[in-house]
């Protein structure tokens, strides 16, 4: 039995160093986190890439929103898969639909070959939760498996990885190996557990994060800087604590008699 894996969904610098603290075994790399999350800054991916984890994904993701893009928009995504690499990453985290729903075979190729004429290096590809709003799950994963795409990070579309899970189990069962299923969303110490056992994913994804105060001693009030009702003195962010505990429950569960 393989173990499982922990990828943890890091924003910023400070949770990359938790990740790293915790004992991730990979990272996926974004910025706005509130959005859904998109293509991180050049700067974030070479600091994870000097970080000593080994594996680093980059999420590619101009734009908040659907996952229908232009021809415009696949170019650029083509140049931030390009310079991610060149930076560090490792692989690179893509996901694009078409109207009706189904998966956009022709520009994911485009983006997945920018990825292998980048570098001499092996350069894996994640299909990121696109894939749960698409219009026929199990076309869907035939789809992506037939791209070549190394995993599929799903929360089996809904609104995370628990209410899921049935999906989740049927995904990892016809995927026969072919591609590795990520659980997402939702994913937290007090149910990674029973999310691993039921469905028998190959890895979990989480932010692992916790509310942190802000170091600012002035403050000055009803200035918000970002959408009304935003705090900007309480940030989410990667606990190390928090990764530690997934880690655990990961490495346990992959050495104990239970584990599927």
């Amino acid at each position: 039995m393989k173990p499982h894996f922990l990828e943890i969904c890091c924003g910023d610098l400070r949770s990359l160093h938790a990740a790293r603290e915790g004992g991730a075994d990979r990272i996926e790399l974004c910025s706005a986190l509130s959005e859904g999350g998109m293509t991180p800054s050049i700067g974030l991916i070479r600091e994870a890439a000097q970080s000593g984890i080994r594996e680093i994904k980059v999420l590619i993701r101009p734009r908040s929103g659907d996952f229908l893009y232009s021809e415009e928009e696949i170019s650029l995504m083509e140049e931030d898969i390009t310079e991610a690499v060149r930076a560090g990453a490792t692989g690179v985290v893509i996901g694009c639909l078409k109207a009706d729903g189904h998966i956009n075979l022709i520009h994911n190729y485009r983006l997945i070959q920018a990825a292998r004429k980048a570098s001499d290096r092996y350069i894996g590809v994640t299909f990121h939760r696109a894939f749960d709003v698409s219009a026929n799950p199990l076309i869907s994963l035939e789809d992506i498996i037939e791209l070549g795409c190394d995993c599929l990070l799903t929360s089996g579309q809904a609104k995370n990885a628990t209410e899921g899970k049935e999906l989740l189990r049927e995904l990892k069962q016809r995927a026969c190996g072919r591609i590795k299923i990520m659980a997402g969303a939702g994913v937290t110490p007090a149910n990674a557990v029973d999310i691993l056992r039921f469905t028998g994913v190959d890895g979990i994804h989480s932010t692992a994060r916790e509310a942190y105060e802000s170091e600012m001693i002035f403050r000055r009030p009803a200035v918000p800087m970002g959408a009304c009702g935003t705090d900007e003195f309480v940030t989410l962010r990667t606990s190390p604590r928090v990764v530690s505990r997934l880690k655990g429950i990961i490495d346990n569960l992959s050495k104990s008699r239970f584990s599927i």
